[in-house]
């Protein structure tokens, strides 16, 4: 079967946003880290967070430089394209009646 093609504005726009959720939750304790040193450092945050700042950025740069995660991602999308071709419910309406009918 072809590779289907995906216009400018997947490749470009909406599987990197699918991408960059992804990323935040592989990098959860990261982002948590960061979160509370923010929280708690309130206007000094720029001075006094610069290293979980630091961490959460080399791991969420790591995953978006990453081509198998990207492909991952890509197949992803494809799979809630087509699914969406053929119901006409987007992924999100999909989930939601989803979880209420049970």
């Amino acid at each position: 079967m072809a590779e289907p093609t995906l216009r400018h504005v997947e490749k470009d726009v909406l599987i990197p946003k699918l991408m960059r959720e992804k990323a935040r939750q592989r990098c959860s304790e990261k982002v948590r880290d960061f979160t509370h040193c923010c929280q708690e450092s309130g206007f000094l945050m720029v001075l006094k967070c610069r290293e979980e700042n630091a961490a959460l950025k080399e791991c969420l740069t790591s995953h978006y430089k990453d081509p198998h995660f990207f492909e991952e991602c890509k197949q992803e999308y494809l799979q809630e394209r087509e699914e969406y071709r053929k119901t006409g419910i987007p992924a999100k309406n999909r989930r939601e009646k989803i979880g209420t009918s049970m």
